[in-house]
């Protein structure tokens, strides 16, 4: 076989498989990477039935339990919005008051239901400034 057909052939190849990788990374940079929400997003946009990812600070005066579940409210950075947030699952050991979270939630059912947080998705934002909380949840 001719050494510049060659050359064409495996060059032809190598490009092929460089387009299918970064498409592939393309499909997985916007299938997996959802976009964070504030609370007033959050109301403005949220859907039945769909998942958000909620960003915001726990609010002061927020936090208490019922049964099972976590209730608290997250505070929008920028704007006097809070949205209540019902959650089971583990909780980071630097969850407290005032910290910054994220949170997987969906609408709950019902007017002035608030938001159903998915088990286990409660994350700190910020875990390397972790300070031990006085109270433990």
């Amino acid at each position: 076989m001719d050494p510049s057909r060659k050359r064409a052939i495996r060059l032809s190849v190598a490009l092929t498989v460089a387009l299918l990788l970064a498409g592939a990374l393309v499909y997985t940079s916007f299938s997996a990477g959802r976009e964070e929400l504030t609370a007033a997003q959050l109301l403005r946009q949220a859907r039945p039935g769909q998942s958000y990812v909620l960003a915001g600070t726990v609010l002061n005066g927020s936090v208490h339990r019922t049964g099972d579940a976590l209730l608290f409210s997250v505070r929008d950075p920028k704007q006097h919005v809070a949205v209540p947030v019902s959650y089971t699952g583990e909780i980071p050991d630097p969850f407290a008051q005032g910290r910054a979270v994220l949170v997987t939630v969906r609408r709950g059912s019902g007017a002035g239901s608030g938001f159903i947080g998915q088990q286990n998705s409660l994350t700190t934002k910020c875990p390397s400034k972790y300070k031990a909380a006085a109270a433990s949840y």
